[in-house]
């Protein structure tokens, strides 16, 4: 449960401007085919999970569109399994040049639990298609809905120069049956230390409801490298009980070379 919702948190950090009726054109050096990124997340001190997040080589065509196909796969680790065994495999089809999905697939696997869930968007009526375990069922959204991977792609071609520091936008994304607004806040620069060195950062913060498993309105915390690439770096969560911080440990076929310092 603690993996799915951070990477719930990591890959809806997004904001978008909808064109009615057609398909926009987002212009972007920031992500290619090829992008392989990996995470550990801690529960404190506990090697909790590791998360990878991977663009396939290989363009792919969905709706008759050029599709990045997007992969992220979460696990728990070691004796973090006892208490929460967890693979989680979250998909998207998004187009490379709109930067919106046209397929979102994702396979559940925590403790006992598990769903298996294919979402099918046609962004010219409008409308989001979702097959599970308990048959199919069309949802009307807004043109240019994301799903949560798409969303936060599409974040990465944002021009964070034109947002002033503490400047909200409104996050609408399709998730479990429901369109909801996530409000983000941007809070400015910042630097973050990793293991690579020193990088300049972008720091965005969730503005969340109240709930049973984020303590209060600023409990998640997220560090965007200030460069070309734009991929998140860092995450700090606050829980009710313990916090989760997520870093990345490994990256390779990056667009741009990162600033580490």
């Amino acid at each position: 449960m603690l993996l799915r919702v951070v990477l719930i948190i990591l890959i809806s950090t997004i904001t978008a401007f909808h064109t009615k009726d057609s398909y926009r054109r987002v212009a972007q050096t920031s992500f290619g085919a090829g992008e392989h990124l990996e995470y550990r997340v801690h529960y404190g001190i506990f090697n909790a999970a590791n998360a990878v997040v991977d663009v396939s080589p290989q363009i792919q065509y969905i709706n008759g569109r050029p599709c990045y196909k997007i992969n992220i796969v979460g696990t728990t680790l070691g004796a973090f399994s006892w208490f929460a065994k967890v693979r989680d495999e979250w998909q998207s089809w998004t187009d490379t040049s709109a930067i919106v999905s046209h397929k979102f697939y994702r396979n559940i696997q925590e403790n006992n639990y598990r769903k298996v869930e294919t979402t099918l968007f046609n962004h010219d009526t409008d409308d989001a298609v979702v097959t599970d375990e308990n048959g199919t069922k069309k949802f009307e959204v807004p043109n240019h809905i994301q799903d949560a991977i798409s969303g936060y792609f599409y974040l990465r071609t944002l021009d964070f120069t034109k947002l002033a520091p503490n400047e909200v936008v409104d996050v609408p994304t399709f998730f479990e049956n429901s369109v909801y607004k996530l409000k983000v806040k941007y809070k400015g620069k910042d630097t973050v230390k990793t293991k690579f060195g020193r990088i300049k950062s972008l720091k965005i913060i969730p503005i969340l409801p109240n709930n049973e498993l984020f303590k209060g309105e600023n409990s998640i915390r997220i560090w965007v490298s200030d460069d070309a690439n734009k991929v998140p770096i860092k995450v700090e969560v606050d829980l009710w009980v313990g916090s989760l911080v997520m870093e990345v440990s490994s990256y390779g076929g990056a667009r741009n070379n990162f600033k580490w310092y």
